[in-house]
């Protein structure tokens, strides 16, 4: 399971029923999207709420792909996102409130956890096969990478 798949809505029941609508869990789920997508019924959400799903639309749904928004750009995106987060220092539980706060989204914490040690045995395979190959420049880039994503 993709780790976007383990992404949420926070309050998903009480979005559905001020959209008048079904609003699925998953933040990344095609009929969330594409209710983000096309912002049906947003007028009916509070200014905080709304400004929260337009702040995530603009952010992770703005591209130029002509299968927006199922063309992978958002998930990738909220995986940068992610990892940024973590680079700044901040540890899985601090990432979990950061995007609840940023986005109204969440995930739970050992997922982020593991995403994340995911990544890092990533990159320690990627350097790892730079070096075999004797290409420094990846090798190194992907040491950075891990050293920011291990503090």
């Amino acid at each position: 399971m993709a780790f976007t798949d383990k992404i949420y809505v926070k309050n998903h029941r009480q979005l559905a029923s001020q959209l008048e609508t079904n609003v699925p869990k998953g933040a990344f789920s095609g009929a969330t999207l594409d209710l983000l997508f096309t912002g049906d019924g947003l007028s009916k959400l509070d200014s905080t709420t709304r400004d929260r799903i337009l702040d995530f639309s603009e952010d992770f749904l703005d591209c130029d792909c002509q299968a927006n928004p199922y063309c992978g750009c958002p998930e990738r995106k909220f995986i940068r996102y992610v990892l940024e987060l973590r680079a700044e220092g901040l540890g899985p539980g601090a990432i979990v409130d950061v995007m609840t706060d940023d986005y109204m989204v969440y995930a739970y914490t050992g997922d982020v956890r593991s995403f994340l040690d995911n990544a890092i045995r990533k990159l320690e395979a990627v350097e790892t096969l730079a070096d075999v190959e004797g290409n420094d420049g990846m090798s190194s880039t992907a040491r950075q990478a891990r050293t920011e994503l291990s503090r």
